[in-house]
């Protein structure tokens, strides 16, 4: 079987080295794109917790507070007209899909669909020849199995 992450013939150091930067800027983005599911679920959290504020608020004795913190903020858009759900959708459908997209169609086209050709290039530069904890793949002679508690 030919290696997944060995570099096509034709293929240059500079289209490697440029699609590993593409790779990295989209691997990026996937760590907004959690910050922003983070931030969906951390104001859902919020307002949730805003119904047991109310009525505590009103078991304390300050309905006009409880009211206000009912109409005022509880359920409110966070920018107008959208939820954080809708900033999640409209960042997927107008960003994150097209960058997805674009981004495996030039490592399909330049690369013969062969993903991380820069870092198992850099893998191979810096890892030690012979040593158990360097092999190349994980089903090379010699490899180590890994230790803990799930082995």
């Amino acid at each position: 079987m030919e290696d997944p992450h060995r570099r096509p013939d034709g293929v240059s150091d500079e289209t490697v080295e440029a699609l590993g930067s593409l790779s990295k800027a989209l691997e990026t983005t996937e760590r907004a794109r959690g910050h922003l599911f983070a931030f969906h679920q951390l104001t859902g959290t919020a307002d949730f917790e805003l119904d047991r504020a109310v009525e505590l608020l009103n078991a304390a004795g300050h309905p006009e507070w409880a009211e206000r913190v009912r109409t005022e903020i509880l359920g409110r858009n966070v920018i107008p007209g959208h939820w954080t759900f809708q900033i999640v959708e409209a960042y997927d459908r107008t960003y994150y899909e097209a960058f997805r997209d674009l981004e495996r169609a030039a490592v399909d086209r330049l690369a013969g669909g062969r993903d991380h050709l820069y870092e198992a290039e850099l893998k191979e530069a810096r890892r030690t020849r012979n040593h158990p904890d360097h092999t190349a793949r994980p089903d090379s002679p010699g490899t180590r199995p890994p230790n803990g508690p799930f082995t």
